[in-house]
């Protein structure tokens, strides 16, 4: 199926993407309080999934049947799926350990690695300036993790496997721009998900007990559903250079549900790296938005 226009509606864009990082947020705090009450990894992340795949079924296909399935470049939507999956089980798994500011805190340097995906992948050029950027992103990293360090917990392995998963997620997402419509992505991304979870969930499942966890165990899909619904249309509102600095507003979200749910506050350290990748990050979006806009005046040129 052809993909949906893009539109310019920066403000709307601006809008829904902190309404998706909010819901983010709360899937990471739902995944935390539901392992912490008993309920394997593996099980939250199939639930994840399912619910998601459930939502975007009562969602798209009364509108478009079952063509909303076909895709234009499966392989590339496989691969992409399993990406986001693979960054969901790690990012889960991390949450078992670590407090939800040090996970977030870790994605924040998705668009670093992005950066250096975006070579190999798409073939983009990065300048001495965009590098400089990307190491000093690291260095935050760095500064987190405290390899060196007696804090240093062996579970931040999970939130740097994460990290790298979805990374490449994002990467085939640019490779599929203007390719596929929202709802053909978010049907292959939560249905091969839940197909590939199944062997592994259903063997010895173990029910939440009654009450938040059971309300949370049966609501998380429905979150990961809208999110990322919310997500791609906002991407098709605005061009990424404006989109994709809104998901820094969730260093206020996770603070607050840190401290309101789970009584912990991120370290200095903590507070510290995420400070310097988030600099990186938004020079490396600027930068990005400096040579986007150079490339369309040297389009308008030749017109």
């Amino acid at each position: 199926m052809a993909a949906s226009p893009r539109e310019d509606r920066p403000g709307a864009a601006v809008l829904i993407m902190a309404s998706a990082v909010f819901l983010f947020t709360l899937i990471d705090t739902s995944a935390k309080w539901l392992i912490m009450a008993g309920v394997p990894a593996l099980q939250v992340v199939f639930s994840r999934y399912a619910g998601a795949l459930l939502t975007a079924l009562v969602f798209f296909l009364p509108r478009g049947g079952m063509g909303e399935f076909r895709s234009n470049r499966p392989w590339i939507q496989l691969t992409r799926a399993m990406a986001l999956l693979g960054s969901t089980v790690f990012n889960f798994l991390a949450l078992s350990y670590l407090p939800i500011t040090l996970t977030i805190a870790m994605f924040f340097a998705i668009p670093i690695v992005t950066t250096l995906l975006s070579i190999p992948v798409l073939g983009e050029k990065v300048g001495l300036r965009r590098f400089l950027a990307v190491v000093s992103g690291f260095v935050g990293v760095l500064v987190i993790v405290q390899p060196w360090g007696a804090e240093f917990h062996w579970a931040i392995f999970f939130s740097i496997g994460a990290l790298l998963s979805a990374s490449i997620y994002f990467v085939l997402t640019r490779l599929l721009a203007g390719t596929d419509n929202n709802s053909t992505s978010q049907l292959w991304t939560n249905g091969v998900a839940t197909l590939a979870l199944v062997p592994f969930t259903f063997g010895d499942f173990v029910w939440p007990e009654a009450g938040v966890a059971m309300f949370l165990f049966l609501f998380i899909g429905f979150l990961g559903g809208v999110s990322h619904i919310l997500a791609t249309l906002a991407y098709r509102f605005a061009p990424a250079s404006t989109v994709a600095p809104v998901v820094y507003v969730q260093v206020i979200y996770a603070t607050a549900v840190g401290y309101l749910v789970f009584n912990n506050l991120p370290t200095i350290w903590t507070a510290l790296g995420t400070a310097i990748i988030i600099v990186s990050g938004v020079y490396i979006w600027l930068r990005e938005r400096v040579h986007e806009d150079a490339v369309d005046a040297q389009g308008d040129l030749r017109a």
